[in-house]
């Protein structure tokens, strides 16, 4: 069976739209070999000490049944092993992919404390919920029994595709509002198809949308439709938008040609293997081939951009970012991949302004230095005296990370109350916003964070609108 399913794979992965040459899909090939095959789950599954205290599950946001399932695996009982891992969470192959489990279930694994090297967890809970899928294990979205209740999902990112399984679950009638032409928000547009295949997300939505959960693709809040409209639609509102808006940099030549931000790059990238039209791809604008981009960030969205960019065929990639390489927000092992694959950092370095004839020719950087702590206890970057450099450049792309839309504006909606921050305000038992009915999760409530955390989210704002829903129709019928 094992075999089997490898095969699947493989000529499944060598359908895949892609820049590459036939070596690197040949490498492609090996790690899958590696990777999806029961033995190599298996033997990494019996690795688990089983120990008391399962740090690599109390580490995970879900709370995953992690050594459980890891045993079962062990023992060849790979449905049983998919059908836990599936109990805590809407998508396991998704986190098993892109999790950065180093930070996490990985990073905190007894064995791994003991420097024998971490469980590749990850890779087995991609590994069983793949072979699920092949293998027919996943079962239909089947609704609960009708309630004659109906619920608005702003966003079809994964907060809120989590919570509409769960609310059509509980027997709602579940509407998903999303102005992109595809659901999965930053799962599709987003991550790259090297560390995430987008027929996996299809799948997903696809299951979501067989159980009767309704998609409204290419519908804009407060274009097609305002917030208020919603509410009078539905018996509840989830506003799972994500953030998306680019934080800014303020430097001389910012605006000029060539430089971009990061989800346009990611996203025409992601278009293309599609087989979408992307002008700005096609004239060059927002392809790396050829050319010497320089990547501004640190984060997982930064590690992303130059190994786009490699796989692009870019000239050269370098990646600036202000603080040294131990107090980087991104996944450690996302940057050791981006330095196997040719991508040079440049710690303790910033923008100082972008040099610019009809096009950017560089970035003129400042050199850093790592200050006393600030508010979050990370040593704050200060700008170094003993001077700057320049570094050439055809491409540079922003990638600081995201911060909210004015969704009050956006959504006619001046009474949604918002942080300082422009996160949505929500109360911290109920997730209910300013609004009543209205719910918010995910990126949107707690900030730019990872899928994983709003797959969590949209599982506990299910449970919450269920019960306001529940109340809600029994004190109709009381009035009734």
């Amino acid at each position: 069976m094992a075999n089997d399913h490898l095969l699947k794979f493989v000529d499944r992965a060598q359908s895949y739209p892609a820049k590459r040459d036939a070596e690197d899909r040949a490498e492609d090939f090996r790690e899958i070999a590696n990777r999806y095959s029961a033995p190599a789950a298996e033997d990494q599954a019996g690795r688990c000490s089983q120990c008391g205290v399962p740090y690599c599950s109390v580490h995970c946001p879900l709370h995953n049944h992690i050594p459980d399932w890891l045993r079962l695996t062990a023992e060849g009982r790979l449905r049983e092993a998919y059908e836990l891992s599936n109990s805590t969470s809407t998508m396991p192959e998704i986190c098993g992919r892109i999790c950065p489990q180093d930070r996490l279930c990985e990073g905190n694994c007894v064995i791994e404390f003991s420097g024998h090297g971490a469980v590749t967890i990850g890779s087995v809970e991609k590994f069983i919920t793949d072979t699920a899928w092949e293998e027919g294990w996943v079962e239909p979205l089947v609704p609960g029994p009708a309630r004659g209740q109906s619920v608005a999902v702003i966003g079809a990112g994964p907060a809120g595709l989590s919570a509409a399984e769960y609310l059509r679950g509980f027997g709602y009638d579940v509407h998903v509002y999303d102005r992109y032409d595809r659901s999965g928000g930053l799962l599709t547009y987003g991550i790259p198809g090297f560390k995430l295949e987008k027929y996996v997300v299809t799948r997903r939505v696809q299951r979501l949308a067989a159980g009767g959960i309704v998609f409204h693709n290419g519908f804009e809040i407060g274009r097609d439709a305002s917030l208020d409209d919603l509410r009078q639609r539905h018996d509840a509102v989830l506003i799972a938008t994500g953030v998306y808006k680019p934080r800014a940099i303020k430097a001389p030549g910012v605006a000029s040609n060539g430089v971009v931000d990061a989800l346009d790059y990611l996203t025409a990238s992601n278009r293309k293997s599609f087989g979408d039209a992307v002008p700005a791809f096609d004239d060059g604008s927002l392809d790396a081939d050829g050319k010497h981009v320089v990547v501004i960030g640190g984060g997982d969205t930064a590690m992303d951009c130059v190994r786009t960019a490699v796989r692009q065929g870019a000239a050269s990639v370098k990646c600036l970012y202000r603080r040294d390489r131990a107090n980087m927000p991104g996944s450690q092992r996302e940057v050791a991949n981006a330095e196997e694959e040719g991508v040079e950092f440049v710690w303790l370095s910033a923008p100082e302004a972008f040099l610019a004839g009809d096009t950017v020719t560089g970035v003129k950087a400042s050199r850093m230095r790592l200050g006393q702590p600030d508010a979050s206890g990370r040593r704050a970057p200060e700008i170094d005296p003993a001077g700057g450099f320049d570094v050439p450049a055809d491409l540079v792309i922003k990638a600081l990370g995201f911060d909210p839309e004015d969704l009050p504006g956006l959504f006619g909606a001046p009474e949604l109350g918002v942080t300082r921050w422009g996160t949505v305000l929500v109360d911290n038992k109920t997730l209910m916003s300013s609004l009543d009915g209205v719910f918010a999760a995910g990126d949107i409530v707690r900030g730019a964070s990872l899928v994983v955390w709003a797959i969590r989210d949209g599982r506990d704002v299910a449970t919450t609108m269920h019960a306001y829903l529940k109340a809600k129709a029994g004190a109709g019928k009381v009035a009734a």
